[in-house]
């Protein structure tokens, strides 16, 4: 099964320094039918102002995941850590037993973002957070690993659930392949472009929600970014 939830379709909530599109039920935003995807809980596609962002706030028992896909986000919390993830990189915190933090858009332009939320595997760990660099160029035509939880997965940025987290650019008319496990779900967004994905199409900013499904085969109608995440 694929389906496509148009972006037209998603929560909308608007601050005016945040513009937020949401795949699924978050804040003000509730669809009993959109409650979750496996154990992807959170899927929000955020457009944060220059000089503006999200003040310290809590999380707990909850991997949270931030993709940049244009500008930067700066990052500081509660262990002392502090950031700053460009457009095409990666950030994971693991909320754990408890972590207080901010994220800032400090540029002169927008700054947009994925943040993905997943429930752990095991609640009551410490918290801990990371960044790392993933030039765009190794992730040319196929999907890379950015983060995840699964063994085989050890390259990545380590996140505390059985779940990954994957990233393609392709270039139009190229074709990306994904391998689903048995009993597995996955949640793709274009950040970018157009693709076809099971005789359907979806364009940047559309939710495709996929079960019962073993194999995918994604192919860029435009140049394109695609975002992947697999869950069980």
């Amino acid at each position: 099964m694929i389906e496509i939830r148009p972006r037209a379709d998603l929560g909308r909530a608007q601050h005016g320094w945040l513009d937020s599109r949401h795949h699924f039920s978050f804040g003000e935003y509730h669809d009993p039918l959109r409650m979750h995807w496996g154990h992807l809980r959170v899927w929000n596609d955020d457009s944060i102002a220059p000089h503006s962002g999200f003040p310290t706030h809590p999380h707990r028992d909850m991997e949270i995941i931030t993709y940049v896909r244009k500008g930067a986000i700066t990052h500081e919390d509660s262990l002392g850590n502090r950031g700053r993830t460009v457009a095409g990189d990666v950030q994971v915190m693991s909320a754990g037993t408890g972590i207080a933090h901010s994220e800032y858009n400090r540029e002169d332009e927008a700054t947009e973002i994925f943040q993905i939320w997943i429930f752990p595997d095991r609640s009551g760990l410490p918290p801990s957070w990371g960044t790392r660099p993933f030039p765009v160029g190794e992730r040319a035509g196929s999907f890379v690993t950015l983060a995840s939880g699964m063994a085989e997965d050890d390259d990545a940025l380590q996140i505390r659930a059985d779940a990954r987290l994957v990233a393609a650019t392709l270039s139009a008319g190229q074709v990306a392949e994904y391998e689903i496990g048995a009993g597995r779900k996955v949640y793709l967004v274009p950040a970018s472009g157009r693709i076809e994905i099971g005789e359907q199409t979806a364009s940047a900013g559309d939710g495709v929600a996929v079960r019962d499904e073993t194999r995918l085969a994604i192919k860029a109608l435009d140049d394109s970014e695609v975002v992947l995440v697999d869950v069980r």
